[in-house]
């Protein structure tokens, strides 16, 4: 989702990237939420953050505790950011899709503050 929202938000100032410690696929309850506020991650896929080793980022962004810990270094990486989220699809399946929505408004809102201007 963070992938899908930074994109949105700053397609203008960032070439965005998203990978994963263990990638599986796109969770169906992600790609609705997202839909819901204008946004289609029906095409993004899961990926592994080993795919990206040797490239140059300015911002290396961890978005879980466990992928913070596991992330491999990055040299070339300018900055690193870190902020832990509630994984939604950890949720009971009543409550999936509220913490689905939940997450991705934190999600924008963490963007908006610390990539807007």
């Amino acid at each position: 989702m963070a992938e899908g929202i930074l994109r949105h938000l700053y397609w203008d100032r960032y070439e965005v990237f998203s990978a994963g410690t263990k990638p599986s696929s796109v969770h169906p309850m992600a790609i609705k939420v997202m839909k819901e506020v204008g946004i289609d991650i029906s095409d993004h896929r899961s990926k592994s953050v080993y795919e990206f080793l040797g490239e140059e980022f300015d911002y290396v962004i961890t978005v879980c505790d466990s992928a913070r810990e596991e992330c491999p270094y990055f040299p070339g990486a300018k900055r690193y950011l870190h902020r832990s989220f509630v994984d939604p699809s950890s949720a009971d399946e009543d409550k999936m899709l509220e913490i689905f929505r939940k997450v991705r408004d934190e999600i924008f809102r963490w963007i908006e503050i610390t990539f807007g201007e």
